[in-house]
């Protein structure tokens, strides 16, 4: 008999923190889901995403999406995913209301939570941020501060993934600002949820054709964390030994889902705005996904080309949110047999409409001389920023370091003397991690002379 986990363990009400608090509140007015959602919008992290890069680093325009605006976008579409799947789900397993007293507005709110913290941990210039982390730790400057890390602690920096750091923002709490651990607590099922890659960054499973297996979604600091999680709601283990390694929850196909969805339209209409796409082509293959009946678009004049494509964009998003849904529900016994490991966006009809959207994203728009130039800087403004931390931390002997050590927030570098070399540069990526894409240029340039700080 093949081994399955159920929607009775999976969906959880637990909450990630020290203590046995008790909420007495009504959950028909806030459910302890959306308290997860609520946790993460009032959060500082989640508010710097306004100034990170979605598609155009440092966007002028106020067409273009930020990391906060992507993010908001994906908990909409996430919730309406959530709630068709759960509906389904109760339909089969009436307990889950009856003795858990779980409602089909938990599912949507769990998977809207795990969307809008799902970038959460990005650094600044988004993906390309996370290779100048990983660059910088490859460099010679990096390996004197390196040298009593185990292998798996080597391969978290020379493989630096923000969806490692967003577990960590949500989990881990510093201890100079209080004494109860947990960060957010929020739900073991967010948690779960939020967490595409259930798996730390050992072993690295080359070619693997699984697409939860192509990345890692916690460092070795919350390693033992994770696997509380796990074990918690019954998620199917993978690996040998004391590998932390699992198969998905299964709503966080949902969260996959609503990003590729979101990510895949949407950034494609920015590059539409922006002039980058023409809009001729662009509207062609938006036609193409929701292959009309013509009379049906034809019956509606639009006196302004980006109209027509809002227009577009929204039929087109509830369209592959129904079509996500179902595939899901299609392969549900699999998914919870850790059977099915593909992005729900790769069964649909319309993928190889959607796969020349991406193709021409990545030549238009992502390969688009500015981003490539802005993306060229972060790698210099991110290896200057962590040489200098790190010097601050392992070098303080150096009146120069010692300046740079006053410019870092204390609960960074202010820890035991106890603590690891490898918690002492997992706390030092937190700070450049956190900042925003300007944040991190003008700290760069102050502590390199380019510019100096204002006098009042």
């Amino acid at each position: 008999m093949i081994p399955s986990t159920t929607w009775g363990k999976l969906i959880s009400k637990k909450r990630f923190e020290s203590t046995d608090k008790k909420y007495t509140s009504d959950e028909s007015v806030r459910g302890e889901f959306q308290r997860d959602y609520d946790r993460i919008v009032f959060s500082s992290a989640f508010r710097r995403l306004q100034n990170k890069t979605q598609v155009m680093p440092m966007p002028e325009s106020d067409f273009v999406h930020t990391r906060l605006t992507h993010s908001l976008e994906a908990s909409v579409v996430g919730r309406t995913l959530g709630r068709i799947v759960g509906k389904s789900i109760l339909e089969r397993n009436p307990q889950l209301t009856e003795e858990k007293y779980i409602q089909e507005a938990d599912f949507g709110d769990i998977v809207a939570a795990a969307c809008l913290a799902h970038d959460i941990g990005n650094p600044p210039f988004g993906h390309s941020g996370e290779d100048a982390i990983s660059s910088y730790f490859e460099s010679e400057a990096a390996q004197p501060f390196m040298q009593n890390l185990t292998e798996a602690q080597r391969k978290d920096l020379l493989n630096f993934e923000g969806n490692a750091a967003g577990f960590r923002v949500l989990t881990y709490t510093y201890s100079a600002h209080c004494n109860l651990s947990g960060g957010l607590s929020l739900t073991y099922t967010t948690l779960a949820t939020f967490t595409k890659y259930p798996k730390e960054s050992l072993p690295v499973i080359a070619k693997t054709k699984n697409t939860s297996e192509k990345k890692y979604g916690f460092f070795q600091t919350e390693k033992s964390w994770f696997n509380t999680i796990a074990q918690e709601l019954g998620l199917l283990r993978k690996g040998d030994g004391d590998t932390v390694f699992y198969h998905r929850h299964p709503l966080a196909f949902l969260v996959e889902a609503a990003d590729d969805i979101c990510y895949r339209v949407i950034d494609f209409e920015d590059g539409l705005k922006l002039g980058l796409v023409t809009k001729e082509q662009g509207i062609a293959l938006l036609k193409q996904i929701l292959n009309d009946d013509p009379n049906r678009v034809s019956s509606i004049k639009f006196y302004d080309w980006r109209e027509e494509i809002g227009y577009l964009r929204a039929r087109i998003i509830g369209k592959l949110i129904e079509e996500c849904a179902a595939v899901f529900l299609e392969h549900e016994q699999e998914i919870l047999a850790g059977a099915f490991d593909t992005p729900l966006i790769n069964l649909l009809h319309c993928k190889s409409v959607l796969d020349e959207i991406k193709m021409l994203s990545i030549e238009k728009i992502y390969r688009n001389k500015p981003v490539l130039e802005i993306e060229a800087a972060g790698f210099e403004v991110l290896s200057g920023l962590l040489d200098a931390c790190m010097k601050a931390v392992f070098l303080p002997e150096s009146k120069r370091h010692r300046k740079l050590a006053d410019l870092i927030p204390a609960h960074y570098i202010n820890l035991p003397e106890h603590v690891s070399d490898y918690e002492r540069i997992i706390h030092i990526t937190d700070f450049v991690t956190s900042l925003t894409d300007q944040a991190a240029i003008n700290l760069y340039r102050k502590i390199k002379g380019i510019e100096l700080p204002r006098m009042y």
